[in-house]
């Protein structure tokens, strides 16, 4: 093998002189286009300040500047695109590849080796020598065992023989470790992968994707994509690289702009911002759900599912009904129902005025409402509504624009003013004094009319809230005095947030994104069916891929995988429902991972990496100064050793209290909902702020039975300890929770500093 490694060092370092080169050349390109930007934008500048004063010159500087605008931004194109090349070539430099495959086709008589990275290299005779990992024959490497395999092309399935795989850990065109195997991707260099410690960032794991992740990374075919893995099992890696993957495959005809991710929080979303650049692709459009429904309720401040699970704690049986109830998919159809037999005089419209004068009275859109046919739908109904308006206020701008008051105030208009107004037309625009005089007038009076154009594109003649509230009162009047009592503080709780929305929508016939094609949505278990309902509504063209574990549900109770896919597949009527199923842990030690599954029922189809490490440590304790002590000993422990350290607690006002006791003596940083980084060091944060990250260390605060009694907090502790990849305490103060306490003893480490009786 030594003779082998010093001819695969050789090829190395030919390899790494032809990226070299290629820098060389990228380099000189970049820089020739950076400084034609700057030139140009250095004109742009110049002639933005010109200060003419003929209206004549001015308007023909204004259309200068326009075209040099223009050419600022294809020269910002162009210089990106080669930055990004020379980002790719760089990575190339340190590491060119991390795979080989020696193939030979059918009508071949020879074999072929091909070498596998994170991005495709060619030399200057277009001789392939690297593979993009997306690219088909690439699965081989993923997917084949030695012998006889097939893999998918554009032009169909393609049969080959796969003769040899090798596997390279290359480091700053070094080659670390190489070995030979006859799997998939082998536990060697995986293990040599998890054994690193956390980090800021996600990193990509295209070196170590396996079978699995492979086939959810290469899915094209099925319109719902329900991924259900077990914690640690790769899941969001898997995602990420399928996104990469789907930006590769239809490349004509797909950008990252037509991808939305919904991410559990903030910390989540920064964590992962890495990984699609270090593949040489643009981040897609990432949103959580708060955000999402925010930006869709502007004016009102909407319960955060943070703030839901904080409040759960609070609520009566009675409450948790109703809102369980605003979760079912009976009560998103009880809605669409509701929607589609409202009748004019059941709607709530509202005067449009301006100025304290009504323009438009709730009775004459009322009666334009009823005007309508009657086979139309609501949302036709009211777009014909919205254009009548719309007519109506063209035809009032027009007779303004004719007035005396636009007429003086064009007389009295500074030249400055008189560009404004002008907008792209230029003076040649016009045949005629009057047709310009016409033109200026309109524009004039449609600026002053331009706060009920707005009323009317966004729909403010009709009150949704007050629709939805209607709504409640005929369907669940328990609940509708709690939410107008929201609604007066301008506050809407997140179980109304999706059948509002979706109310307003099929009255209004609005608030649909046809031009997403990839809908993403991570930890979908904390998701509802209302609100899953509304998500396929809003991205109706869109392709679903929803990622969970049901065991990790923080809101609800868990589900079978199959069961999950059948209902969610017939609620959002899914032709091409597919089901994978990732059920080996690669995130901790065996140890941890043993630990973890003996607390679920079903426990046993979770399968551990062979990864080993110390079992956890469950410490016992008396009292809450014992509590603390023991906290301090095992946090000062954890951050000699490791990068990343957190202190997980079950709420946020658990973890503002273990902040003030412990940071007088500790480096503790407090991680809240507005946190977007991840820091370096121990952090102390809800569950709720942690899920999707990983730790080196995970201590967790209190698992006692107090803490813990009921079996439906199982799916919590098990979360939080899924966090940690090397090493897990857990304090209790007092009897240890029932959750721990039946697993066998075996699989953890007791630790008791309890008073002698």
């Amino acid at each position: 093998m030594a003779s082998q490694r010093q001819l695969e060092q050789q090829r190395v370092d030919q390899v790494i002189v032809e990226i070299k080169q290629q820098l060389k050349q990228a380099k000189k390109e970049y820089e020739k286009a950076h400084a034609e930007t700057s030139s140009v934008e250095k004109n742009y500048l110049q002639n933005a300040k010109v200060n003419t004063t003929e209206v004549d010159d001015r308007m023909e500087t204004n259309a200068e500047i326009q075209q040099q605008k223009q050419l600022v931004a294809k020269n910002i194109q162009t210089e990106q695109i080669l930055k990004e090349q020379l980002e790719t070539l760089k990575d190339l430099k340190k590491s060119p590849y991390f795979g080989r495959i020696d193939i030979q086709d059918p009508d071949e008589t020879s074999p072929e080796s091909l070498y596998i990275g994170t991005a495709s290299l060619s030399d200057e005779h277009q001789n392939f020598l690297v593979y993009d990992w997306r690219a088909p024959i690439s699965s081989v490497y993923y997917n084949g065992t030695l012998g006889q395999v097939e893999y998918e092309t554009p032009a169909g399935r393609q049969e080959t023989e796969l003769l040899k795989k090798r596997q390279f850990k290359i480091t700053d065109g070094q080659i670390q470790n190489m070995f030979d195997t006859s799997e998939t991707v082998g536990d060697e260099l995986l293990q040599s992968v998890l054994d690193e410690h956390s980090d800021e960032y996600m990193k990509n794991i295209v070196a170590t994707i396996q079978k699995d992740q492979n086939d959810i990374i290469r899915d094209t075919n099925s319109d719902l994509l329900l991924v259900q893995g077990v914690a640690g099992s790769g899941k969001t890696s898997a995602i990420l690289q399928r996104i990469a993957f789907l930006l590769y495959h239809s490349r004509a005809s797909l950008n990252a702009d037509q991808i939305v991710l919904f991410s559990p929080n903030l910390l989540f979303s920064r964590y992962i911002s890495d990984v699609l650049p270090s593949l040489g692709e643009k981040n897609m459009r990432q949103v959580t759900l708060h955000e999402f429904f925010s930006r869709r309720l502007q004016g009102l401040k909407v319960e955060s599912l943070f703030n839901h699970y904080e409040k759960q704690w609070q609520l009566t049986e009675a409450e948790k009904e109703l809102n369980e109830e605003k979760k079912t998919a009976e009560f998103m159809a009880a809605i669409k129902d509701y929607a589609d037999h409202l009748t004019a005089s059941d709607l709530c419209f509202t005067d449009i005025s301006l100025h304290g004068k009504i323009l438009f009275s709730q009775a004459e859109i009322r009666q334009l409402y009823a005007d309508q046919p009657v086979q139309m739908t609501p949302g036709h109904k009211f777009a014909a509504v919205k254009n009548q308006l719309i007519k109506k206020l063209n035809k009032l701008v027009k007779r303004k624009a004719r007035s005396t008051q636009i007429q003086d105030q064009l007389e009295d208009m500074s030249s400055e003013q008189y560009l404004t107004l002008l907008g792209d037309k230029t003076k040649e625009s016009f045949h005629s004094y009057d047709e310009e005089r016409d033109y200026l007038g309109h524009q004039l009076a449609s600026q002053q009319y331009e706060v009920i154009y707005d009323a009317l594109y966004n729909d403010f003649f009709f009150d949704s809230y007050e629709q939805y509230g209607k709504f409640l009162q005929n369907k669940l009047p328990e609940s509708a005095a709690g939410y107008s009592l929201a609604l007066e503080y301008h506050q809407i709780a997140l179980a109304d947030c999706a059948p509002l929305l979706y109310l307003r929508d099929l009255v209004t016939a609005g608030g649909k994104n046809h031009r997403i094609a990839h809908l993403f949505i991570d930890e979908m278990q904390d998701y509802t069916l209302a609100q899953l309902i509304y998500l396929k509504h809003v991205f109706g063209a869109a392709q679903l891929t929803l990622l969970g574990d049901s065991e990790q549900a923080l809101y609800a109770s868990a589900q079978r995988p199959q069961a999950l896919l059948e209902n969610i597949a017939q609620t959002l009527d899914a032709r091409k429902a597919n089901l994978k199923l990732l059920n080996r842990s690669y995130r901790s030690t065996k140890q941890i991972t043993d630990f973890m599954k003996a607390m679920l029922p079903e426990g046993e189809n979770i399968q551990a990496f062979n990864r080993p490490g110390n079992r956890p440590l469950v410490c016992q304790v008396s009292t809450d100064q014992a509590a603390l002590k023991a906290l301090t000993k095992h946090l000062n422990a954890s951050a000699a050793k490791y990068s990343t350290v957190a202190l997980i607690t079950k709420t946020m006002a658990e973890s503002r209290q273990l902040y003030d006791q412990l940071r007088r003596d500790l480096p503790v940083n407090l991680l809240t909902e507005q946190d977007r980084s991840l820091p370096q060091g121990i952090a102390i944060l809800p569950i709720y702020l942690a899920k999707g990250l990983e730790f080196d260390s995970v201590i967790v605060n209190n698992v006692s039975q107090a803490e813990y009694s009921s079996s439906e907090e199982r799916g919590i502790l098990y979360t939080i300890c899924s966090r940690a990849m090397h090493e897990l305490t857990l304090i209790s103060q007092g009897g240890v929770t029932p959750l721990i306490k039946q697993i066998d003893p075996e699989l953890y480490t007791l630790e008791q500093t309890l008073p002698v009786k």
